[in-house]
């Protein structure tokens, strides 16, 4: 009996579950469609606002203490994400480098710049919250 089968095969668990996916995602979606109410009213049809009614122009101002905290974040959730393939692949970095401590050491300098950067952060105040500039 002869047990090869072209590599392809292994995914065909994936298209089935990738398959049931969309279909339940189209049926629910469909089906609000179609058994759910229409009555369009003013209420329905106005601005949602954090449940409030929603007061003055769109368009108002930010604090760029706002958008440097929102960097920031994203400066930091990306180095998180370059340390989770070195936390999965850390025990064969022996073998992939020819050193044990080659992968520790490499993380400690990349944590270290990471450190640096939170401390110019941490030293520029834009973590402050208390005073209350709205330069920086």
């Amino acid at each position: 009996m002869n047990t090869a089968h072209p590599y392809i095969w292994n995914y065909i668990p994936l298209a089935f579950q990738l398959l049931i996916a969309i279909g339940m995602a189209g049926g629910m979606v469909g089906a609000s469609y179609f058994i759910g109410k229409k009555r369009q009213s003013r209420v329905k049809a106005g601005a949602y606002e954090c449940g409030m009614e929603p007061i003055g122009d769109a368009r108002g101002r930010f604090s760029v203490r706002f958008y440097m905290v929102a960097m920031l974040f994203i400066l930091f959730d990306v180095e998180a994400v370059f340390m989770l393939p070195w936390a999965v692949i850390f025990r064969q970095l022996h073998g992939i480098t020819g050193s044990r401590l080659f992968g520790f050491w490499e993380m400690l300098v990349y944590l270290g710049f990471v450190a640096v950067g939170l401390f110019y952060v941490w030293k520029k105040g834009i973590l402050d919250w208390s005073n209350d500039r709205a330069d920086l």
